[in-house]
């Protein structure tokens, strides 16, 4: 009895080490949103990467945006939130959160499919690191952004629904091309 719980405590330790440090498991809201932008991040490149090259500039209509236009928008959103809150984005995207016309400029940028399929992993990579260099004790801080005044933990909550509203519309834009979502094949 004694040796297997002694083997239990083992094993447990030896799984613990053998998780990469960048993949511990953080607790609380931040925690829930970043699993939650992991699963948006599998969803929303897998998408992108089933839809065919002229499926990107699919648009249900006029002055709406194409597929590739709403991808482009979300890789944008990525960085442009995160910047709202004070952190510094990659300097080659632009994007100014004190500027709006530069995200405008950012989304204007002809991509090709594969252009914007490394550049949202990028912007993914980029929206996680920002969320996990987010302390806790920041969270319920206050923050003026977009003429009003609310917290880090609200932004973050919000960056994350703007994520879903743009998921929801990727479905739609994917099966009005024939395109499978690949997690509901």
């Amino acid at each position: 009895m004694r040796r297997s719980v002694l083997s239990g405590m083992l094993c447990a330790g030896l799984l613990m080490l053998s998780r990469p440090a960048g993949a511990q498991e953080r607790e609380g809201v931040m925690g829930d949103l970043l699993k939650d932008v992991a699963d948006l991040q599998t969803k929303i490149t897998g998408l992108a990467s089933a839809m065919p090259a002229k499926a990107y500039e699919w648009r249900p209509g006029r002055d709406v945006r194409s597929a590739g236009e709403v991808f482009i928008h979300v890789t944008a959103d990525n960085y442009f939130l995160p910047n709202a809150m004070g952190l510094a984005v990659p300097p080659e995207t632009g994007i100014n959160a004190k500027d709006y016309t530069t995200v405008q400029a950012f989304e204007k940028r002809t991509m090709t499919r594969e252009q914007i399929l490394a550049e949202l992993d990028k912007s993914f990579a980029f929206l996680k690191t920002s969320m996990t260099g987010t302390p806790d004790a920041k969270l319920t801080a206050p923050l003026e952004v977009f003429g009003r005044t609310t917290t880090h933990r609200s932004l973050w909550i919000s960056t994350v629904t703007h994520l879903h509203e743009h998921l929801g519309q990727l479905i739609a834009y994917a099966r009005s091309n024939n395109v499978t979502p690949p997690w509901s094949k």
